[in-house]
C-alpha cells in the first residue's frame, strides 16, 4: 500500500478509469446531448450569468436535478478532529451535522452504514468561483453528490455552463504529492498538453486540486493565458475532487448560488486537507457525506469520463464518439490501477518517461517481450525509483507484475513520450499519434477504421498527424471515401484538410453533387451576411412554403436568388428551378448524415455544371480566403472565376455591417482581381488573339457573360486597363479599319469619301483591303471611330444653329431654321429611345430601364430633351413666347454640358473632365458647410440692423444674397455705420426699390444700432468663410486631384469601354439622317419581327469543342502563373531567411536523430554481444565438464538457446491476440485478466513466470467462484465441498458430459481438475457449466465474395472469402455462429437463435461433410483453474453461388431473438470479431489460400 501522506493528497487523483458498472440513469439525457459545436458557441455569449434572471434559472435548475449528501445520524468515533473534538464516523463534529442528526434516532445503538445514515438533498454549494487575491478570473463549480448521474453533470457543463462539445477529452493523472520535473522536460509537457487541448477544442481533466500533477496542468494553463491574447483560445480545465477534503470549503457555501463565491487558497494551513488550484475553469466537487476521505470522486470521474467518451459530437456533417487519452506523469500505485483500468477499457495512454515512479518503471520496461518482464526486473525497478521499496510486500510485487506486463502486452494502447526520441518534440504529436495507434488497432468493417482516423484527424484540425500518420500508411483511398470527410473539412473551414484530399486524388466533378450543395449552403455560418439574404428570401416566399422551417425549404433556385442580385441581372441564374426535365435539389438534411449522403445509388447523384465554381462561390460569400484560393486553383474557367469572386465580394462588402469584416472582403476582391490580371498576363503574353476571345467568351458556367463584362459590373478597374483589354478595346474602336490608319486620313476620308477607293485608309482583313466598292465604304462607315466623329460634327452643328436661333432668329412664327432644330432634336429623341428600349440580351424593359438610367449622361440627355419640350410648348403658346425662350436658353446649357461625355474619349481631355466630375462631389459637401455660415450670418446681420421687415424678396437679399457676395468682397455699406446714407434707403421700406434702413436714430442722422458688434460678425464671418472654408474647398479639390492624379488612367481607360460600346451599337447616320436608320429598324423589328441580335464582337459564344481547348490552354498557363508567383515568394528576403531557418532546424534534428539511433543501436549490439558471450562460456563449461567425464555429456545439461527477440510462431492455443514477439504465445493470456467479466470478483494476480503448474507460486491463493445458474440440472454442483464434487467422473465421459479433453488427460488435485494451460488465478467453475472442459463448436460458414456479374473477388491475387457473423446487443464484437453446446445436443445455441428449427436437421448433414480446421483449448476470459473451454472448428464452405444448400441456408436464416443481427462479411485481418473467432478464421482463410 501507499504511505499515508499518499492516500491523503488523493488516490482519488491517481484512478480516473476504474471499471464501474453503467448506471440506467446515465442514459437518461443521451439523445438530447448531441448538439454541434456550432450551436453551442453561439450560444456561449448567453450561458454567462451576468444578470439575475439567468442566475435564477441556473438555481432553479441545480437545486431541482443536482443534490448533495448529509449525515443524518451522529455516532461517535474514536477519532477526534484537529481541534481536539470528537466527530461521527463520517468525519464531521457534531456542530457540523443537521440539527436531526443530534437526536434520538431509530437507528440508535447500531454502526454507522452510509446506506441508511447517510441521505441525499438539494445542494447548497454551485455558482461563480473567484479566487481571493489571485486575479479576477471566475471559474464555475458545483457540489454533487457521489450518485449524481453522468448525464445531468454533462447536461450542466454544455447547457448551463455554455462549454462547447469537446474534441477530445484528456484525462491526466498521476502524482498527487508535489514532484520535481526537469525544467526541460517540464516545458515541453506544459507546452504540448495545452497546445494540443487548444488546437482540438480538447477537455482536461484532473483532480482539481493545487498538489502534484494537477498543479502542473493548472501552471500550464495559466502560462498560456498569460501569453494568449485572445479569448477564443481558452483552455478548458475540469478539476474532479473530493468535497470532504478540500480546505476552506465552507467559503462556497451558498443555498442560493455564490455569483461569485470566494475562495482562499492556503496552502499553509491546509493540514490534511487540499486546497482547489486556481488555474482550473470548472470544478467538480463529489460528495459521500464524509470528511477528511480521499478518492471519494474516482467512480464519478470514472462515469463521467467514460460517458463523454460514448457521447458523438457532429460537425459539418460527420458524427464522430468523442475520444477519450489518458496522460501520466509520474504517480504511484493508484496510477498503476488507473493505467490498468484504462487499457483494460480500451483507453490509449500517453506514458512521459522522466517523470518519476511509475511512469519510469512503465517506460523502462514497454520495449521489452513479455517474457522479459519478470518479477526479479520489476522489483529492480522499484527499488531504483521508488524510495518506499520497503512498503512492497511478496504479493504486492506479484500484483505490479501482472498489472505491468497485461499493460504492456496491448502495445497499441501504450504510447511512451521520450524527450527528444526519434525527433519527438511536442507531447501533443504524442498524444494525438497515441490516439490513432489505437484506432488503427481496433477492429472495424471495411474501411471504417481509417474512416475514424481521418475523422479524429479532421475534428483535432492536426493536418499534419493526418499526413504523416493516416496518408502515409500503406491504405489506399478512394477519392470517394474521402467524400464525407471533404464536406465536413469545407463546412469547418480546415482549407489544410481540402488541400490535403485534393492531393490525394478526391475528384470535385464526382464530389459536388446538388445534393451536397444544397447540404453545404444549409450548413452556412450563422453569421454569414449571405445566410441572413437567404433568410430575407426565404421569408419572401408564398406562406405555405415559409411556414416550414428556413433550413427545409431551402432550395438551389433561392441561392441562385440571391448570387443574381450580387453578381447583377445581367447574368442569368446560376441554378435553375428544378422542373421537367432539370435535376431536382430538394433535399430533407435534417437528420440526415453525410455517409447516408454519399452512400446513394449513382444514379440519383446528379452533378452540376461546374463542380469548382460551387465551391469557389460557396467558399467566397463566407470570406474564406484560404479555401477560396485552393479551389480557385483548380478551376479552368479561372479568369471569369476570379472577376465573379470580385464582384461577389464588393457587394456583399456594401451590406457588411462589420468595418473589419469590409474591409478584409474588399481586400480580397483586389486579390481575385489581380490574380485575373496575372493570368491573362500569361495568356496575353502566349497569345494576344486567344487571350481577347478568353475576354468575350460567353461563359455558360456564370450565367451567360464574359470576362470583360464582369470586369465592368465589378468596376475591377486594374484589369479594364490592362495593355490587352485596352488593345482589344482599340480593336473594337476602330472596327474594320486597321488601328494604324492615323486620325487625320479618317477625317479626310469623311469629308471626301471616294479617297477610300484609292487605299488611302487600310483595312484590317485581305478581303476588305483587296475590294474597292461598296464594301469599303459601308466598312468605313460602321467604324465606331468614323461614326463619332460624325455624329460630333452633327453635334456641334446642331450646337450652332440652336445658338444662332436663340439669338438671331427667335420669331414669334417659327423660322425654317429653328424647324430644322426640332427635327434635329426628334431624332435625338429617337435615338435615346432605341438606347432604352433595344433589348438583344433579353433583359426586359425594366432592367434595361435600370441600366439606362445608371448613366449620368443618359439622364442629363433626358432632362435635356424634357427641358425643350416644355420651352417649345411655352414658345408656341404667344403668351408665354419670352418664359419658352428662357427656357431654351437654360436647355441650351444642358446640350452644351452633353460635349463632356463626348470629348472623355480623348486621352488628353478625358482624365481632366473625370476630375471635373469627382471635384462636383466636393463642391456639394462644401456648399452645406458654407450654408451654415451664410445663414447663420444673414440672420442675425438682418435682426441686428433691420427691424421688421416685411418684403420676403429683401429679406432673401439680406440674408442671403449679401451674405454671400461678402465673401467675394462686395461689404455692404452700411454694416458700420461709417458710410450711411439715409437717401440709399428707404425708412419704412415702402420703396420697393431700396432697402430699409437699419436702425437709426433720425434726429441726429446716425445709426443706432451697435456698430461693434456687426464689425465683429463681419469679421468673424469673413475668417471662417474666406480663410477656413475656402482653404478647405482648396485642399479638398488637391486631395481629390491627387487622387485621381495617381489613377486617372486607369479611370480613363475604365470608363472608355462605356463610349466606344455606346458608339459600336449606335447606327452609323449621324442625325438627323439617323432617322432612315430608325425607320429601317422600326421595320425589321415591327414589320419583319427580326429579334435585336447583339454582334460577336463584344459577346462570343463558342462551340463546344473550341471552349474545351481554349478553356485548357488557360488552364496550363495558371499554373505557370501559380508557379511564378511561387518563385517570387520563394526569393522575397524573408522567406529565404525563413526557409533557411528551417533547413537548419531540420538539419538539428536530424543530427539528434541519428545521434539516438547511433547509440540505441550501439546499446543493443552491446546486449547481443554480451548476450552472446554469456552463451559461449556456458557451452565451454559444458564442453570441459562433458570431456572430464568421459562422455559426451547428459542431455539435461545441454545449455539452452539465447531466447530469440522475435520468434513467429504463432500460439497453440485460441485467443492470443499478441503476435509472438510479446512471447505470450506459451500461456493463455484472456483467462487471466484480474477482473472475471460479469462479476465482481478479482484474479489472484498471476505474471506469466508463474503460470505452469510445475513453476513454485507458495503465495498463490485464488478465491473460489461458481456463478448460480437458473437451470441447475444441466450444471455441476456449487460449492468447493469434496462431497458435492466427488461424483464427478474427470477425463472420461461423465452421462451426457464429456469431460475428456483434446489435449489428452488433465490432472486432478483435491477434487478438482486442474486447467492443461496453467494458472489463471480463479478457483471453481466460474460462469461456465461444469468442470473440467467445457466443449463448444464453432462452425466456419463461407462463401466466395462476388461481384455484380457473378465474378470472384480478389485482393492481391488472392481471393476473398465472406463469413457468416452474428452479434448480440449486449457483445462487444461480432461472432462465429458457434459456442457452447447443451449435453447432448449437436448445434450451439448461438446458431439455433439464427437458423429456424426446420433447418436444423440439414445443417447438422452439413457439419459432416464439413472440414476439421482446429480442435483444442480456447483461451476464454471465463476458464479458470478447474474449468475452461474446448472447441471444434468445423468449415462449411459453399463454392457455388447457385449452391443449392447455401439456398436454403440463406432462406432459413432469421434471427428469432430480436436482440441478436447476422450479416455475411467480408474476411480479412480487420473484421471486428472475438480474438479466439479471428484465429479459427484466419486458419480457414488460410486452407482455402483465400485473402486475409
Amino acid at each position: 500500500m501507499e504511505p499515508s501522506a499518499m492516500r491523503k493528497l488523493g488516490s482519488g487523483q491517481e484512478e480516473g478509469f476504474g471499471v464501474q458498472p453503467r448506471r440506467t440513469a446515465d442514459l437518461g439525457l443521451g439523445p438530447n446531448l448531441r448538439r454541434s459545436h456550432g450551436s453551442l458557441k453561439s450560444r456561449r455569449p448567453q450561458a454567462a450569468f451576468g444578470t439575475g434572471e439567468k442566475q435564477g434559472n441556473l438555481s432553479s435548475w441545480i437545486l431541482a436535478n443536482i443534490k448533495k449528501k448529509e449525515c443524518m445520524y451522529f455516532v461517535e468515533s474514536c477519532k477526534v478532529s484537529d481541534t481536539g473534538k470528537v466527530v461521527c464516523a463520517c468525519g464531521y463534529t457534531r456542530e457540523q451535522h443537521l440539527e436531526e442528526a443530534t437526536k434520538p434516532h431509530m437507528f440508535q445503538g447500531k454502526e454507522w452504514d452510509p446506506k441508511k445514515h447517510v441521505q441525499e438533498m438539494p445542494t447548497d454549494a454551485f455558482g461563480d468561483i473567484v479566487f481571493t487575491c489571485l486575479g479576477q478570473k471566475v471559474g464555475k463549480y458545483v457540489r454533487v453528490s457521489q450518485d449524481t448521474p453522468s448525464s445531468v453533470i454533462y447536461h450542466l457543463m454544455t447547457q448551463h455552463w455554455g462549454l462547447d462539445v469537446p474534441n477530445l477529452l484528456i484525462s491526466v493523472t498521476g502524482g498527487a504529492k508535489n514532484f520535481k520535473l526537469k525544467l526541460r522536460l517540464k516545458n515541453i509537457f506544459r507546452r504540448g498538453l495545452v497546445k494540443v487541448a487548444q488546437t482540438t477544442g480538447a477537455w482536461i481533466i484532473t483532480g482539481g486540486t493545487h498538489a502534484g500533477v494537477m498543479k502542473q496542468v493548472g501552471e500550464a494553463v495559466r502560462d498560456f493565458s498569460l501569453s494568449s491574447s485572445y479569448k477564443e483560445g481558452d483552455v478548458i480545465t475540469i478539476g474532479v475532487a473530493t468535497w470532504g477534503t478540500i480546505h476552506n470549503r465552507e467559503s462556497l457555501v451558498h443555498p442560493l448560488g455564490g455569483f461569485p463565491a470566494e475562495y482562499f487558497l492556503d496552502k499553509e494551513g491546509q493540514g490534511s486537507l487540499t486546497c482547489l488550484d486556481s488555474n482550473h475553469s470548472h470544478f467538480i466537487l463529489v460528495d459521500d457525506g464524509t470528511h477528511g476521505q480521499y478518492g471519494v470522486e474516482i467512480p464519478l470521474r470514472t462515469r463521467l469520463e467514460k460517458f463523454i467518451s460514448e457521447q458523438t459530437k457532429e460537425r459539418g456533417g460527420v458524427a464522430i464518439k468523442i475520444p477519450i487519452v489518458c496522460v501520466v506523469l509520474e504517480g504511484g500505485p493508484g496510477t498503476l490501477n488507473t493505467i490498468y483500468n484504462a487499457i483494460a477499457n480500451s483507453t490509449p495512454c500517453v506514458i512521459v518517461a522522466g517523470s518519476g515512479r511509475v511512469a519510469d518503471v512503465i517506460a523502462q520496461v514497454a520495449n521489452l517481450p513479455i517474457s522479459e518482464i519478470t518479477i526479479s526486473l520489476i522489483q529492480k525497478k522499484l527499488s531504483m525509483f521508488f524510495q518506499e521499496m520497503e512498503t512492497f510486500t511478496d504479493s504486492r510485487i506479484v500484483e505490479w507484475t501482472k498489472k505491468i506486463q497485461d499493460i504492456v502486452r496491448r502495445r497499441q494502447l501504450l504510447t511512451i513520450f521520450r524527450e527528444g526520441k526519434d525527433g519527438q518534440q511536442d507531447v501533443d504529436v504524442a498524444i494525438l499519434q497515441a490516439l490513432l495507434k489505437a484506432s488503427r488497432s481496433h477492429d472495424h468493417f471495411g474501411h471504417e477504421n481509417w474512416d475514424h482516423q481521418l475523422k479524429l484527424a479532421v475534428a483535432w484540425n492536426r493536418v499534419d498527424i493526418a499526413r504523416s500518420e493516416i496518408f502515409a500508411d500503406q491504405c489506399q483511398w478512394k477519392p470517394s471515401d474521402l467524400h464525407p470527410m471533404m464536406s465536413a473539412a469545407l463546412i469547418s473551414n480546415k482549407p489544410d484538410f481540402v488541400k490535403l484530399f485534393l492531393e490525394n486524388g478526391l475528384r470535385l466533378k464526382e464530389f459536388v453533387t446538388w445534393d451536397t450543395l444544397l447540404y453545404l449552403y444549409k450548413n452556412l455560418a450563422p453569421s454569414s451576411l449571405f445566410h441572413c439574404k437567404l433568410l430575407k428570401v426565404l421569408a419572401e416566399e408564398p406562406e405555405g412554403v415559409a411556414r416550414a422551417p428556413a433550413t427545409a425549404c431551402l432550395q438551389m433556385h433561392h441561392v441562385a436568388q440571391v448570387l443574381r442580385e450580387l453578381l447583377g441581372d445581367f447574368t442569368q441564374p446560376l441554378y435553375p428551378r428544378a422542373g421537367p426535365g432539370r435535376p431536382s435539389s430538394k433535399l430533407n438534411v435534417q437528420g440526415i448524415s453525410l455517409q447516408s449522403l454519399y452512400k446513394r445509388s449513382p444514379g440519383h447523384a446528379t452533378f452540376t455544371i461546374d463542380p469548382v465554381r460551387d465551391l469557389l462561390i460557396w467558399a467566397t460569400i463566407q470570406n474564406r480566403r484560404e479555401l477560396a484560393e485552393i479551389i480557385w486553383t483548380q478551376s479552368q474557367d479561372c479568369i471569369a472565376a476570379a472577376l465573379a469572386c470580385s464582384k461577389l465580394l464588393k457587394e456583399l462588402s456594401k451590406e457588411e455591417e462589420d468595418t473589419d469584416c469590409s474591409e478584409e472582403m474588399l481586400a480580397l476582391a483586389d486579390e481575385y482581381e489581380l490574380r485575373a490580371i496575372g493570368v491573362f498576363t500569361e495568356c496575353y503574353r502566349k497569345d494576344e488573339e486567344r487571350a481577347q476571345k478568353l475576354l468575350i467568351r460567353v461563359s455558360e458556367a456564370w450565367g451567360k457573360t464574359t470576362c470583360l463584362q464582369l470586369a465592368l459590373e465589378a468596376k475591377d478597374m486594374k484589369f479594364v486597363s490592362h495593355g490587352g483589354v485596352q488593345a482589344f478595346l482599340t480593336k473594337v474602336w476602330w472596327g474594320q479599319l486597321s488601328v494604324d490608319n492615323g486620325l487625320w486620313r479618317v477625317m479626310l476620308c469623311m469629308v471626301v469619301f471616294p479617297l477610300l477607293l484609292t487605299g488611302l485608309i487600310s483595312f484590317r482583313t485581305k478581303r476588305l483591303q483587296a475590294e474597292k466598292g461598296l464594301a469599303r465604304v459601308c466598312a468605313f462607315f460602321s467604324a465606331p471611330v468614323v461614326i463619332f466623329h460624325l455624329n460630333i460634327f452633327s453635334y456641334f452643328a446642331f450646337l450652332w444653329l440652336f445658338a444662332y436661333v436663340l439669338m438671331v432668329d427667335f420669331q414669334a412664327s417659327p423660322s425654317w431654321r429653328e424647324c430644322v432644330i426640332y427635327c434635329w432634336l426628334f431624332s435625338l429623341v429617337c435615338e435615346e429611345m432605341r438606347q432604352l428600349f433595344c433589348d438583344p440580351e433579353g433583359y426586359g424593359l425594366l432592367k434595361m430601364a435600370s441600366l439606362y438610367f445608371s448613366d449620368f449622361w443618359n439622364k442629363l440627355d433626358v432632362g435635356a430633351i424634357l427641358l425643350f419640350i416644355a420651352g417649345l410648348t411655352c414658345r408656341l403658346i404667344p403668351a408665354t413666347l419670352y418664359a419658352g425662350r428662357v427656357i431654351l436658353s437654360l436647355d441650351f446649357i444642358m446640350f452644351c454640358l452633353r460635349l463632356m461625355h463626348i470629348f472623355t474619349i480623348s486621352k488628353t481631355l478625358g482624365p481632366k473632365i473625370i476630375i471635373v466630375k469627382r471635384m462636383m462631389k466636393d463642391v456639394f459637401f462644401f456648399l452645406f458647410l458654407l450654408a451654415v455660415w451664410v445663414m447663420s450670418f444673414g440672420v442675425a446681420k438682418q435682426a441686428i440692423l433691420i427691424h421688421n421687415e416685411s418684403r420676403v424678396d429683401w429679406i432673401f437679399r439680406g440674408v442671403v444674397y449679401h451674405s454671400y457676395l461678402t465673401i467675394f468682397g462686395q461689404i455692404p455699406a452700411y454694416i458700420d455705420g461709417v458710410n450711411f446714407n439715409p437717401e440709399h434707403c428707404s425708412p419704412n421700406g415702402t420703396d420697393p426699390y431700396k432697402p430699409k434702413c437699419p436702425e437709426s436714430d433720425w434726429t441726429r442722422h446716425e445709426p443706432a444700432f451697435p456698430e461693434w458688434l456687426t464689425v465683429i460678425l463681419l469679421c468673424l464671418y469673413l475668417l471662417f468663410t474666406n480663410i477656413l472654408l475656402l482653404n478647405l474647398l482648396i485642399a479638398m479639390f488637391n486631395y481629390t486631384f491627387q487622387q485621381v492624379q495617381e489613377h486617372t488612367d486607369q479611370i480613363w481607360k475604365f470608363q472608355r469601354h462605356d463610349l466606344i460600346e455606346e458608339y459600336y451599337d449606335r447606327p452609323p447616320a449621324p442625325p438627323p439622317f439617323i432617322l432612315l436608320n430608325h425607320l429601317h429598324l422600326l421595320i425589321k423589328r415591327v414589320t419583319l419581327k427580326n429579334p435585336a441580335k447583339r454582334h460577336k464582337q463584344l459577346k462570343n459564344k463558342l462551340e463546344k469543342n473550341e471552349e474545351a481547348v481554349l478553356l485548357s490552354w488557360e488552364s496550363y498557363l495558371k499554373e505557370n502563373y501559380l508557379q511564378n508567383q511561387q518563385c517570387q515568394r520563394e526569393q522575397r528576403p524573408e522567406q529565404r531567411i525563413q526557409d533557411m531557418g528551417d533547413k537548419v532546424d531540420t538539419m538539428l534534428e536530424l543530427l539528434d536523430v541519428g545521434w539516438m539511433k547511433r547509440s540505441n543501436s550501439l546499446e543493443q549490439r552491446l546486449a547481443s554481444l554480451e548476450e552472446q558471450m554469456a552463451q559461449t562460456t556456458h557451452a565451454l563449461h559444458w564442453i570441459v565438464r562433458a570431456l572430464r567425464d568421459g562422455g559426451f555429456g547428459s542431455e539435461a545439461d545441454v545449455p539452452a538457446p539465447a531466447p530469440q527477440k522475435a520468434p513467429k510462431e504463432q500460439s497453440g492455443a485460441l485467443g492470443g491476440r499478441q503476435k509472438a514477439d510479446d512471447g505470450d504465445n506459451l500461456y493463455h493470456v484472456n483467462a487471466r485478466h484480474l477482473l472475471y467479466p460479469s462479476c465482481p470478483v478479482t484474479r489472484f494476480p498471476v505474471p506469466d513466470e508463474k503460470v505452469p503448474w510445475e513453476t513454485e507460486f507458495g503465495i498463490y491463493e485464488p478465491p473460489f467462484y461458481t456463478a448460480e445458474r437458473k437451470d441447475k440440472a444441466v450444471v455441476d454442483p456449487m460449492g468447493s465441498s469434496l462431497d458435492l464434487l466427488s461424483k464427478i467422473n474427470y477425463n472420461t465421459m461423465d452421462g451426457l458430459v464429456d469431460r475428456r479433453s483434446f489435449h489428452g488427460p488433465y490432472a486432478v488435485c483435491e477434487g478438482l481438475p486442474l486447467n492443461p494451460m496453467g494458472r489463471t488465478g480463479l478457483r471453481g467453475c466460474g460462469s461456465l457449466s461444469c468442470f473440467g472442459p467445457n466443449h463448444a463448436l464453432h462452425p466456419v460458414i463461407t462463401r466466395w465474395q462476388r461481384s455484380q456479374d457473378g465474378t470472384i473477388c480478389r485482393k492481391s491475387i488472392k481471393k476473398v472469402l465472406e463469413v457468416l457473423v452474428v452479434k448480440h446487443v449486449l457483445w462487444e464484437h461480432w461472432a462465429l455462429p458457434g459456442g457452447s453446446r447443451e449435453p447432448g445436443e449437436t448445434l450451439p445455441r448461438k446458431l439455433k437463435r439464427i437458423l429456424r428449427p426446420e433447418f436444423w436437421p440439414s445443417f447438422e448433414s452439413l457439419l459432416k461433410q464439413g472440414g476439421e480446421v482446429y480442435k483444442g483449448y480456447v483461451d476464454d476470459p471465463r476458464n479458470t483453474d478447474n474449468a475452461w473451454i474446448e472447441t471444434v472448428a468445423i468449415s462449411i464452405h459453399f463454392w457455388d453461388q447457385n449452391d443449392v444448400e447455401l439456398k436454403r441456408l440463406n432462406s432459413h436464416l432469421h434471427a428469432c431473438d430480436p436482440e441478436v443481427s447476422f450479416r455475411w462479411q467480408v474476411v480479412d485481418r480487420c473484421i471486428p470479431l472475438y480474438a479466439n473467432n479471428k484465429t479459427i478464421l484466419q486458419k480457414v482463410a488460410a486452407l482455402f489460400g483465400a485473402n486475409y
